[in-house]
């Protein structure tokens, strides 16, 4: 099935239903309130009074253009199509679900690369930017009006705020910039995102760190992929999505997960431009 995903912010729906500009603008805005200075520097230069310098304007950028005949080529990099098989078993494997290097596994680690280099043009870093902004329905648009005034930046503030006071279960907050996967050898088990992207640069040209296979994105993936055998397989087929108490349980998933995009993206610039998560 396919999982889309934001920067390792995986689709509840897994490609069924996306979380479409709504959510992709929502992240952006999340991840506009945990950057560091350096990072919401080359954020706001980057992206300028084009997208008010802001990655909430700018998200939903990659999936508008993909269907242009310029952009055809980034399909394939905004999911991973995990060959599990739910709701017996879910599971996403790198070397099973992106063996061909062309999937959001590896678009990734190519965006990262490309986002810090400084031998691109500004148009080229920018462009990764919103690649990066943007690798992460009819439910969000009820959510919004019925909760925040159909507005997307007081939905953006109310999960961020959720975040900063522990609304969110702070332990649990923690967990969500964590790369640990149970699956992995005990060595492995605490990897970090300084760490993993650490391993990405120690590749010395550019096209070698883009085919590097990163943890963090992967454990992510894996993370957003068990919903589909605790929840997503629960519906009905001939449900009101958006009626039923299908809609009521998912509702939480899905703040949590857009919460979730939010704060690893900006996990993640932080640690390209700041050198640290810089994050409670």
């Amino acid at each position: 099935m396919k999982t889309l995903a934001y920067l390792g912010v995986l689709s509840v729906f897994n490609g069924v239903y996306g979380w479409g500009e709504l959510g992709h603008e929502t992240v952006g805005f999340i991840a506009m309130q945990f950057l560091s200075p350096k990072a919401l520097a080359f954020v706001q230069s980057s992206l300028g009074s084009t997208y008010n310098k802001s990655l909430g304007p700018a998200a939903p950028w990659a999936d508008d253009v993909r269907s242009e005949t310029a952009y055809k080529w980034s399909a394939p990099f905004h999911f991973v199509d995990a060959q599990d098989n739910p709701p017996t078993s879910c599971s996403v494997s790198e070397t099973r679900d992106c063996a061909s290097g062309t999937c959001i596994l590896s678009a990734i680690a190519n965006y990262t690369t490309r986002v810090v280099e400084t031998s691109l043009s500004a148009t080229q870093r920018q462009e990764a930017l919103k690649f990066l902004g943007n690798i992460y329905t009819g439910m969000i648009t009820k959510l919004l009006a019925a909760n925040y005034s159909n507005s997307v930046t007081t939905w953006a503030n109310s999960l961020a705020k959720r975040i900063k006071t522990g609304t969110f279960n702070s332990a649990a907050v923690s967990s969500w910039i964590s790369c640990s996967n149970t699956t992995e050898p005990v060595a492995k088990r605490s990897l970090t995102i300084e760490e993993d992207i650490a391993t990405l640069f120690s590749k010395r040209d550019i096209e070698s760190r883009a085919k590097t296979p990163l943890e963090c994105p992967l454990v992510w993936a894996q993370d957003a992929n068990k919903f589909d055998c605790s929840y997503v397989f629960s519906f009905k087929s001939g449900t009101d999505l958006c009626t039923s108490s299908y809609y009521t349980g998912a509702v939480p998933i899905i703040e949590t997960q857009i919460a979730k995009g939010g704060y690893r993206l900006a996990a993640w610039l932080n640690v390209l431009f700041d050198g640290a998560t810089n994050l409670p």
